[in-house]
């Protein structure tokens, strides 16, 4: 169990490079650090939520196309701007949207609650788990050389992104290439994950206001986790930086 101090401290080494902010002035990312909770398989709760998400999503992309919500057309534009092809790869809120037609994936306790969040909040939403993490969470521009630890054809492989793509990294390599495209195995969330970080990635038209209740709707349902649940919060932007500790 983890301190609340330590767990802003942690956050407080979070940083977006001056690059980053360049391609987007409007971007913000609000770091959610949580210690304390009881994971597990997918759970009834976990299920009842998912099936909102599903029915939430199917109602908004019933009078238009998925890439027309705003949300999603704005990360579309990110992609665009630093060389990724948004209809090869897509931002994580795409995918899922996508995927609520035929049904959400189903993972683990941690992750269905973080995709349903996810979904009905319309903002990208990745989960770590906070133990596998070598130094503070970083949002950078690549130079091509970090290692992505991820699996192809079933095999565990390392990749590596491709220059001036934008990734998040620790000190061991890329924790989640193309902004919030892929997360790397090495720090995916399982059923014995305890301490976790969860990154809300923001651009207009979000507002802060949206921001933050997307981080306070994920943090109350995982304070359900377990009866010792902590957690801290750190927004980064261009202009402000704030804290928050629960």
């Amino acid at each position: 169990m983890r301190k609340p101090g330590l767990l802003q401290e942690f956050l407080d080494g979070g940083r977006v490079d001056a690059a980053v902010f360049a391609l987007r002035p409007d971007y913000r990312a609000l770091l959610l650090a949580v210690d304390g909770l009881v994971p597990g398989p997918s759970d009834p709760a976990g299920e009842e939520l998912l099936r909102a998400a599903e029915s939430a999503a199917r109602a908004l992309v019933s009078d238009r196309p998925v890439e027309q919500l705003p949300h999603v057309a704005a990360w579309r534009e990110a992609y665009q701007g630093f060389g990724a092809k948004p209809n090869r790869t897509r931002n994580s809120l795409e995918a899922l949207v996508r995927r609520a037609a035929s049904g959400l994936p189903r993972v683990n306790r941690l992750t269905d609650l973080y995709n349903a969040v996810s979904v009905l909040h319309q903002i990208p939403l990745g989960g770590e788990d906070l133990t596998r993490y070598s130094g503070a969470p970083r949002l950078v521009c690549a130079t091509g050389e970090e290692p992505f630890d991820t699996a192809a054809a079933g095999a565990a492989v390392i990749e590596h992104p491709e220059p001036g793509e934008v990734v998040w990294c620790d000190d061991a390599g890329v924790t989640c290439r193309r902004w919030n495209w892929r997360q790397a195995r090495r720090t995916q969330l399982g059923e014995h994950t305890t301490s976790a970080l969860f990154i809300l990635d923001a651009l207009e038209p979000l507002t802060d206001a949206a921001l933050h209740a997307a981080a306070e709707d994920l943090t109350v349902r995982l304070t359900r986790l377990g009866p010792d649940v902590r957690a801290a919060r750190r927004l980064i932007s261009a202009g402000t930086i704030s804290d928050e500790g629960h």
